[in-house]
């Protein structure tokens, strides 16, 4: 059932939940690679975090993800156990997607569910030279690793970032919501526009460079329970106004590298609730995608 629950909570923002709707991988989206970045099965070890109650899995929400990055040649492994140098040794790119503290908590108090061992050891190897690539969402992801963030000196809200309007998440250059930078620009691949789904958003250093922006358009929610979010949202919860949050980042840290992104729906391909409507790389709006993970993997891999 916890896992189940997992599942729905980006429904919250719609305030649509049912107990019959659920999140699947899209096993039709395919995403064709003609010249893959490494000798299939000769590319650099990724390791993906599913030790930290990640309610999306590599044989789950995620396989799209994996069946991707394995075609552009990447060797990835699912990891059941917490940080340790010695796990990371032959890892090129640590991957997070949503951890939480506890998946059947939804309300305050949030804690890390990263211990302080772990985000030390994390630090110390990035710094050294790994790449991290953290995805996160809304509360109560971005409390569980708002430590681990801290550690890299990116702050993340605890919160639900929402356009005022209701309307489709899209992020783009021509709305300078999207920025021009190494990841969406530089790598010869050019991506135009990204769409999300629900999220967060979080302050980077002044040496980050910002990916994806959040505006005066939006506001960042802080309930003290994730259930009362919901259409509409009731006028007395708190918020930010979303205008100076990014929710799309990276920087470089010591000799290391980190990407940071406030929703995990981008880079999944699902079929979602009982329409089994596409979410993530699948969506007609957001075909970009594919090509914008392997633009980050790849700047992960420099």
């Amino acid at each position: 059932m916890n896992r189940f629950i997992a599942c729905l909570f980006l429904l919250l923002l719609l305030g649509t939940a049912q107990l019959s709707a659920q999140q699947v991988a899209d096993e039709q989206f395919h995403y064709p690679i003609t010249d893959p970045h490494h000798r299939i099965g000769d590319g650099p070890l990724l390791l993906f975090d599913e030790a930290h109650n990640n309610p999306v899995t590599l044989r789950g929400a995620y396989a799209p993800f994996s069946d991707l990055l394995l075609t552009d040649g990447y060797r990835l492994r699912s990891v059941k156990e917490k940080i340790s140098y010695d796990q990371l040794k032959e890892v090129k790119i640590y991957i997070s997607i949503n951890a939480l503290y506890n998946p059947e908590n939804w309300k305050l108090p949030t804690y890390s569910a990263f211990t302080d061992q772990e985000i030390e050891t994390l630090r110390q190897w990035v710094f050294d030279g790994g790449s991290l690539f953290l995805v996160t969402d809304h509360m109560p992801c971005g409390g569980s690793v708002q430590k681990l963030g801290a550690a890299f000196g990116i702050h993340i809200v605890n919160g639900f970032a929402l356009p005022k309007n209701g309307r489709p998440e899209i992020f783009s250059k021509e709305r300078e919501t999207l920025l021009y930078n190494e990841i969406t620009t530089g790598s010869g691949k050019e991506i135009d526009s990204i769409m999300c789904w629900g999220g967060t958003g979080f302050i980077v250093p002044t040496k980050a460079h910002i990916i994806s922006l959040l505006n005066e358009e939006y506001d960042i929610y802080l309930p003290n329970d994730a259930n009362q979010i919901k259409r509409p949202i009731p006028e007395d919860i708190p918020r930010l106004s979303g205008k100076g949050f990014a929710n799309g980042a990276y920087l470089q840290f010591g000799k290391g590298r980190i990407v940071v992104f406030g929703d995990g729906a981008p880079f999944s391909a699902q079929l979602h609730g009982i329409k089994s409507e596409k979410r993530g790389m699948n969506h007609p709006a957001a075909s970009q995608h594919a090509q914008f993970l392997l633009n980050i993997v790849h700047w992960l891999d420099q």
